[in-house]
């Protein structure tokens, strides 16, 4: 019964999600289509006057926007999303130094907050579910919880929302849970958005919608992308290390 019961829970959970991201991605779509046609999405002086637009309301009000990214990101991670599209955003609207701050800050809350929910009332739905494929962690993490922590976000393992609840299997405390993800997933972050940064780099300063071969030639991009190449085979070479150790 209580297999059951724990079944049944797990997919009331995923049914409360799906319609929660259908609900979101419906009402996006809704206030896209309402004010906009398809061609002009398909427009690039459309992406550049609504570029320009969107960076002079930026610089106009610059914590609105700032609070909003913030409050949008820590949902959106509740909801189990990943940070990627969210740093490609902060890159592209707040450069790649501010971009990172706010993003890295604002997923990093949004993780902690979804790790104190798993570990206080979805505990024994994620140790059924995770804990016989993830056993070998329990040892890590209880060495040296900051450093395996960071490790754990470098290498990734899973995908980024379970990530933020797998932890909730080894009571993690919530400090170390907050300053691991921190600096742990600091790195991808910062070449998201500094290639969010390079993309808005590329629209601010083409009148004409540059080839693709034109927009990795400019170093905002191919900067990032180098640094991404050089994260991929970082992280291979610690994940390879972790394992064995």
């Amino acid at each position: 019964m209580k297999k059951m019961g724990a079944s049944l829970q797990q997919k009331n959970i995923k049914l409360a999600l799906g319609l929660i991201y259908l609900t979101i991605i419906f009402f996006v779509l809704y206030i896209l289509f309402s004010n906009f046609e398809y061609e002009d999405f398909t427009s690039y002086k459309f992406i550049q006057v609504n570029h320009s637009n969107l960076i002079l309301f930026k610089e106009q009000n610059f914590f609105l926007i700032s609070f909003l990214l913030i409050v949008i990101t820590i949902l959106w991670v509740i909801l189990l999303g990943f940070g990627t599209p969210i740093a490609l955003a902060g890159g592209f609207i707040f450069g790649k130094w501010i971009g990172t701050l706010l993003v890295v800050l604002s997923l990093t809350i949004g993780a902690t907050i979804l790790y104190i929910l798993a570990l206080f009332f979805f505990k024994e739905l994620i140790s059924k579910i995770f804990f016989k494929k993830f056993k070998y962690l329990e040892e890590k993490f209880k060495k040296q919880e900051v450093m395996v922590m960071t490790i754990f976000r470098i290498i990734g393992i899973v995908p980024f929302g379970i990530q933020n609840i797998l932890p909730a299997l080894f009571n993690i405390k919530i400090k170390n849970y907050f300053f691991g993800t921190l600096i742990g997933i600091s790195p991808a972050i910062f070449v998201m958005t500094s290639l969010g940064s390079g993309l808005e780099n590329v629209i601010s300063s083409s009148s004409e919608m540059p080839s693709l071969i034109d927009t990795i030639k400019n170093r905002e991009i191919y900067f990032p992308i180098i640094g991404f190449a050089c994260l991929v085979i970082f992280t291979f070479l610690i994940k390879s290390k972790f394992n064995k150790s």
